[in-house]
């Protein structure tokens, strides 16, 4: 006779060991790319909380969906996917219920005890938050030196548009990079 208290446990402790496992995998994959979600929530965010309420966010979503990775592209490509989704979706959220304001760029807000290679940094991210949002995101991969392809398969355009807008956007970045130098 089949004791099924013995197999209750059994399962229990057998589902216990693979989330326990489970969750330690995905808590190293966030350690290792937390800084490509970093990157994601200072881009779509202006200020500290909201930056860590979007990178708060995009964990969460990526834990949601992270059953549903099979492996078909990089970890990176697919984490990507999944942050820039989130970002872009809660930008949309506030827009809709906010009135927005428009950056004011003043360079002398950058000019602080960094170095020279910081400030250019700064200015750098603070130009390219005035990028659309699937500007911003091509940017931002293009940075991370991502391959077309991938820029391409995240965004859901070919490769060739990929290219073709980064070459767009170097122009425009370099135009308003020494626009407020």
């Amino acid at each position: 006779m089949l004791d099924w208290d013995f197999v209750v446990i059994f399962v229990k402790n057998i589902y216990t060991s693979t989330l326990a496992s489970k969750e330690k995998e995905f808590a190293q994959l966030i350690k290792d790319n937390q800084g490509l979600i970093i990157k994601v929530s200072r881009l779509y965010t202006n200020s500290l909380e909201d930056e860590e309420d979007l990178f708060q966010e995009i964990v969460l979503q990526l834990w949601r969906s992270y059953d549903s990775f099979k492996g078909n592209s990089k970890i990176s490509t697919w984490m990507y996917r999944v942050a820039l989704n989130t970002a872009i979706t809660l930008f949309r959220k506030k827009s809709k219920s906010l009135p927005t304001n428009e950056l004011d760029i003043n360079h002398a807000d950058f000019i602080e005890d960094d170095d020279e290679k910081q400030q250019q940094v700064s200015l750098l991210y603070t130009v390219i938050k005035t990028l659309p949002n699937v500007e911003r995101a091509i940017v931002m991969m293009y940075l991370d030196d991502l391959p077309y392809k991938d820029i391409a398969e995240n965004l859901g355009i070919t490769e060739v548009n990929a290219r073709v807008k980064m070459n767009r956007l170097k122009k425009t970045l370099k135009e308003q990079m020494e626009k407020y130098a």
